[in-house]
């Protein structure tokens, strides 16, 4: 699936965002206004001034609008989130060449809130991939300890696990360690009858 940088990078924050939500094994990644500037930081997120609980509060429902439409059953469901949360942010085409990266679009408009910032980039790349008609490329890991979100490019769609704790490659080790457990246990009573048949023989007949 070919996706313009732009984009792509505009998911891998969404992604980013959906994922510091607090689940049972992980604390809130956005408890505070310090954290909130970490994000913004690791992400590079453009044109934010100073911030404040406003905009704590404004992004954490950016986020929970983030994840609805990664939960969205359907492209129409997903497209009444993208659809609010485009026009919410009150959208504003732009092309930019802003620190060094080549040409592309914000749709943020000029002094947006960090909150509307991510709306509109977010909500524009979301809308890209249902507009594509690859809406079921928006996951959440299948590991059964593990909910967090990603965006699924392989060439068939055939990705199951995120891969920044290696899901899959735990899950591929347990089932393997399992496998082999089965059947060291399967040898062990095989052999365990064949070495109770022989005790169990008349001596005269060996």
């Amino acid at each position: 699936m070919q996706i313009p940088h732009d984009t792509r990078r505009a998911l891998d924050v969404v992604v980013a965002l959906v994922n510091t939500a607090a689940e049972p094994d992980q604390p809130d990644g956005l408890s505070d206004i310090g954290a909130l500037r970490d994000f913004v930081q690791e992400y590079s997120i453009s044109d934010v001034g100073e911030l404040g609980a406003r905009d704590l509060a404004g992004v954490r429902t950016v986020r929970s609008k983030f994840a609805q439409v990664f939960a969205a059953p359907t492209a129409r469901a997903a497209s009444v989130l993208i659809n609010e949360l485009v026009a919410t942010a009150g959208t504003t085409p732009q092309l930019t060449d802003h620190d060094g990266y080549d040409w592309h679009v914000h749709y943020f408009a000029p002094g947006a809130s960090v909150g509307d910032h991510l709306a509109a980039d977010g909500g524009m790349a979301l809308a890209f991939i249902v507009v594509s008609g690859e809406q079921e490329r928006l996951r959440r890991c299948e590991a059964p300890d593990c909910r967090r979100a990603f965006v699924d490019l392989s060439r068939n769609r055939s990705r199951r696990y995120c891969d920044s704790r290696t899901c899959g490659n735990r899950l591929h080790v347990a089932a393997y360690r399992a496998r082999r457990k089965e059947a060291d246990a399967g040898a062990s009573e095989q052999e365990e009858i064949v070495h109770g048949g022989e005790q169990q023989q008349d001596p005269d007949h060996r």
